[in-house]
């Protein structure tokens, strides 16, 4: 599979939380951080989503959200991924950031310049990767 999507995690079901449209599936990655996405029903039935599926959830680097401080603050979105910031390409509109996880996988983030700037980024530093699970699409082994 050939797709623009920077973000591509590999890994299996957990589980599958169906609603009256929509489904929660929790996938888990080999490093042991998980990613959910919200889906349909329908897609959760023609992708055979269901615990120890093998799954690849996908999201643009537009999807993520960067912080730098959570001291105190809690989120809806339901992926919170920490590591510590690789590589920062600042342009003059966006910065592009690379989180290094701790399983080694990386989480590729596309910001403003001056987001970049008042979060204090540098390789190094501390972030989180945040993604909410609506954002997140998920695809199965053809």
């Amino acid at each position: 599979m050939k797709i623009s999507a920077r973000n591509q995690f590999h890994g299996k079901v957990v589980s599958v939380t169906p609603g009256a449209i929509n489904a929660e599936v929790t996938l888990a990655l080999p490093g042991g951080q998980e990613i959910v996405a919200v889906v349909t029903n329908a897609s959760v039935k023609s992708l055979n989503l269901k615990p120890g599926a093998e799954a690849v959830a996908l999201f643009k680097a537009s999807s993520v959200l960067v912080m730098t401080d959570a001291s105190g603050v809690r989120l809806s979105a339901r992926n919170s991924l920490p590591g510590t910031v690789k590589a920062l390409d600042i342009g003059p509109i966006n910065a592009e950031v690379t989180i290094a996880l701790p399983s080694g996988d990386e989480v590729h983030a596309t910001i403003t310049h001056k987001a970049s700037d008042e979060l204090g980024l540098k390789e190094g530093v501390a972030a989180t990767a945040v993604i909410k699970a609506p954002l997140v699409i998920l695809g199965v082994p053809a």
